[in-house]
């Protein structure tokens, strides 16, 4: 039988002036504490001229457990943000440890009706997987308001700030291809080569244990991907068992290149310790001949750098640079 082609990106409508944002609760709770950090996120969006609504889950003190509400709670309320074509994008609070709970609850033909996008990380990273594994949606991973927009944004120099909100104006309002993603010194290349091909990734846990269940992503949409990954917490021994299920399942054999993020708060990573993260890696790939750009800021030690899943990019780790290729959403279709 001949492999069909992986299926082409499935493409949020691009944003624009005046265009509802809604911030909402999709993993955990909102501590009260934290309330200020969604403020100043609904004044980040409001800022670049779009309109901003909280979703009603996103109450300061709400939760049911570790979650801010139940699983089938948070899948109504997500699948109708998603039905409502007066809503153009969903922007995570946090994450968390709910969103296994309501992958098979979501309303999948919505999303394939009106796609959207959708931008976060951490447990979001999993939502982003499992609904371009089933639709081909173009998820973001991205900032999110509490730890990012509202949090991380404010500790970063005023031009960084500058640079990353001009971004991601640019990825959700643009149909032209932003081309390179602003570089930091962080960059280190691990690997060197030159690669090009779609983005796949998120949070290392996440991707392993999404692998193990039916919103798994075949393993030929890993053919030719450039594999993002990061990960919090944890040992390093960990993520050195999690690279090896990739090598075990195939992913590994597959792919063309690899970025790693910062990682953060991981036991034996500290200063001087042994292995070393790049150790780590280049270890489980042995002799597989793919360049790997490490330290980037993505994920967990933000502020975010965005990445749309499943557009095409352009990654030269002796360069240090990974530039996107294709727009990360589409024009408006006249009538």
């Amino acid at each position: 039988m001949t492999p069909s082609a992986p299926p082409r990106p499935l493409r949020p409508r691009a944003l624009r002036p005046g265009d509802l944002v809604v911030v909402a609760s999709l993993s955990g709770p909102l501590p009260a504490a934290y309330e200020p950090n969604v403020e100043r996120a609904v004044a980040l969006f409001e800022r670049m001229g779009f309109r901003v609504r909280r979703a009603p889950l996103l109450e300061a003190g709400r939760r049911h457990w570790w979650s801010a509400a139940t699983p089938a709670e948070i899948a109504g309320e997500l699948n109708g943000l998603l039905r409502d074509p007066e809503v153009r994008a969903i922007v995570a609070s946090d994450g968390g440890q709910t969103v296994f709970g309501y992958l098979d609850l979501i309303d999948v033909e919505a999303v394939r009706a009106d796609p959207k996008p959708i931008l976060g990380y951490s447990d979001i990273s999993l939502l982003h997987l499992a609904l371009h594994a089933r639709t081909g949606l173009v998820g973001f991973h991205a900032d999110m308001a509490v730890p990012g927009f509202g949090g991380q944004w404010q500790s970063a120099p005023a031009a960084r700030r500058a640079e990353l909100e001009k971004l991601y104006f640019e990825l959700l309002t643009g149909t032209e291809a932003v081309g390179a993603l602003p570089a930091s010194p962080s960059w280190e290349c691990w690997r060197p080569g030159r690669v090009e091909g779609p983005l796949i990734g998120g949070v290392i846990n996440r991707i392993v244990l999404a692998q193990a269940t039916p919103f798994a992503l075949p393993l030929e949409r890993f053919d030719g991907a450039v594999l993002f990954w990061e990960e919090m917490g944890g040992l390093a021994s960990y993520v050195w068992s999690y690279l090896q299920v990739m090598r075990h399942s195939g992913i590994l054999d597959r792919i063309s290149g690899m970025v790693v993020g910062v990682p953060r708060e991981i036991g034996g990573l500290e200063p001087g310790a042994s292995p070393t993260l790049p150790e780590i890696v280049l270890d489980v790939l042995g002799d597989r001949d793919i360049p790997v750009l490490g330290n980037v800021e993505f994920g967990h030690a933000g502020p975010n750098l965005p990445l749309p899943l499943g557009i095409r990019v352009a990654l030269d780790a002796r360069e240090r640079t990974l530039s996107l290729l294709e727009p990360a959403v589409a024009p408006h279709v006249r009538v």
